[in-house]
């Protein structure tokens, strides 16, 4: 057995985006393609030498090649210890869980979250840090520039390590300790929530349907929600992770968990049902016959926190993204909490998390978490949820109605226009960027009303803790009234370009609470069109999702 050095050419466009590195799974199959990537994370993390890796994933196609492949090069680079999940499987909370448990150096991450699995699917891989978050802009910019230059990356000879079954392994002079996935997480969550009267609430005869769309949650929601809160075998659907996640698209929202959604809205429905994505970061919120939207349910958790155990002693603040509602601002200036507004991305939140600026936080794309981890969190979230109805008593929809009725209701939709042609999602946005300078003032026509603008900018955020500035982060458009309108093209997706339209109008008035949500805000989604010209520029009708 000995290190062996390959010699290797650069591969363009392996810059990371918000969520790491994606791109189609023959991509990452190309010779050295993925050697390239990790090989920079080595040597920009210098600290990982003599250190130690966390190293998992969402359980998606090439996961198990790709561990393979990170042992041997992580053992050339001197790391002294490795720990993986068995199977190759961590969800990306569990991996910020076992790494600040661990005292690690950081992790590394295969998943391309929500996207859609399977050998013509998509793959991805991003890097953590010792906080257990995502590694910030500093750091991601350097493994790229080390991919446009590298010319060589290092590995250990020897036979694969048996991933599947756990226990501890020597290679070279690295241990490697494969790790039940779920355990740590599942003694970390069992802090922060009152499982006996969750407990109690299903031995009531409650029901809940959670649906793990075959992907990462699936162990941790049967471990944690069937074996130690006592629900019925059964409540847990679709929960043996899959490499092509069973054909399923793994994002929880209304369009992709639509047989979760009908049995929620069907004459028998459960209390309660939830569904989780690929590498179970994300979540989706539903009572009988009512969804509750991400912004909606970050508000709510910010309102309700003292009753929840873990945060019985109060929060010292909340975040959003800014395309997320605002929900939580609302709620944060009735309880007298800061609010912070950041860009897309999860590591924004980290550094005030760290920082013990805030305690919740939360994105409009199905994601929440709190200073638990530094990754959103889908299965936290809904554990949260059980134990508010446990002990609250009330089911989703008088939960949320109530909080509408104190706080006032913040309509809100993201229509999302996918695998556009970059060059025109791009045109699209600089059109949008030539009329900031005069959009303020300007009065448009709705269905029903005129619309005045207060405020249009490109959205930039300095943060307040490591002083960094992030430009160009989303255009926004204010009315006088406070509704909003953002564009922002999207960093998840493989294929051409997805243009996200953010759509938010507040409502104080109780008996307009019950609209459907398209209907009130209709007259946005006219002035959208017309702003951005997204017919004209994308050859686009409709919107591909809704949510």
């Amino acid at each position: 057995m000995s290190i062996t050095t390959v010699s290797t050419q650069a591969f363009a466009g392996q810059r990371p985006g918000t969520s790491g590195l994606r791109k189609k799974v023959t991509v990452f199959q190309q010779a050295g393609y993925l050697e390239n990537f990790v090989q920079a994370i080595f040597d920009v993390v210098p600290e990982l030498k003599g250190g130690t890796l966390v190293l998992g994933g969402d359980g998606r196609y090439h996961n198990r090649a790709a561990v393979q492949t990170i042992l041997k090069m992580a053992a050339a680079n001197g790391v002294a210890k490795v720990l993986v999940g068995q199977g190759a499987l961590l969800s990306t909370p569990a991996v910020s869980c076992v790494i600040r448990k661990h005292g690690a150096v950081g992790g590394i991450v295969l998943s391309a979250s929500h996207n859609p699995g399977g050998p013509d699917g998509d793959f991805g891989i991003k890097y953590n840090v010792t906080n257990g978050g995502p590694a910030p802009e500093k750091i991601t910019e350097a493994i790229y520039t080390r991919t446009t230059n590298i010319t060589e990356y290092h590995a250990y000879l020897a036979e694969d390590i048996d991933i599947e079954s756990l226990g501890e392994y020597t290679l070279g002079g690295m241990q490697v300790v494969v790790i039940d996935p779920v355990s740590d997480y599942a003694e970390l969550m069992e802090s922060l929530f009152d499982f006996a009267a969750i407990r109690a609430w299903f031995a009531s005869g409650k029901r809940m349907r959670f649906d793990a769309m075959c992907a990462a949650s699936g162990p941790y929601a049967t471990r944690i929600i069937e074996g130690l809160l006592g629900a019925p075998k059964g409540t847990v659907v679709n929960g043996v992770p899959l490499e092509d996640f069973g054909g399923l698209h793994p994002d929880p929202n209304p369009v992709y968990a639509e047989d979760l959604v009908s049995h929620l809205f069907a004459a028998d429905s459960p209390d309660f049902g939830a569904a989780s994505d690929g590498d179970a970061d994300r979540n989706m919120i539903l009572g009988r016959n009512f969804i509750v939207t991400p912004s909606d349910s970050l508000a709510v958790m910010a309102a309700n926190a003292t009753l929840i155990k873990g945060y019985a002693a109060g929060i010292a603040g909340v975040a959003r993204s800014m395309p997320t509602s605002c929900a939580v601002d609302a709620v944060a200036k009735k309880l007298g909490l800061p609010c912070f507004e950041t860009p897309t991305g999860w590591k924004f939140f980290g550094n005030l998390l760290d920082a013990g600026k805030v305690t919740l936080c939360g994105e409009e794309s199905y994601g929440t978490g709190s200073g638990h981890v530094r990754e959103k969190d889908g299965v936290w979230a809904v554990l949260f949820w059980l134990n508010l109805l446990a002990v609250t008593g009330k089911s989703v929809e008088e939960i949320v109605t109530a909080h509408w009725q104190t706080y006032g209701r913040h309509f809100y939709s993201r229509h999302d226009y996918e695998a556009l042609d970059t060059d025109a999602a791009n045109g699209l946005m600089a059109h949008l960027r030539a009329q900031l300078p005069t959009l303020a003032g300007q009065s448009f026509n709705g269905l029903s009303q005129q619309w005045a603008v207060a405020l249009a900018d490109d959205f930039a955020y300095d943060d307040s803790v490591d002083g960094s500035r992030s430009e160009k982060q989303g255009i926004r458009i204010i009315f006088t009234d406070g509704s909003r309108i953002v564009f922002r093209l999207s960093g998840t997706g493989t294929e051409g370009a997805t243009l996200r339209v953010y759509l938010e109008k507040y409502e104080a008035d109780t008996s307009q609470h019950a609209i459907p949500t398209q209907t009130a805000l209709a007259d946005l989604i006219v002035i959208a069109g017309q702003v951005a010209q997204i017919t004209e520029r994308s050859g686009r009708e409709q919107p591909t999702v809704v949510t």
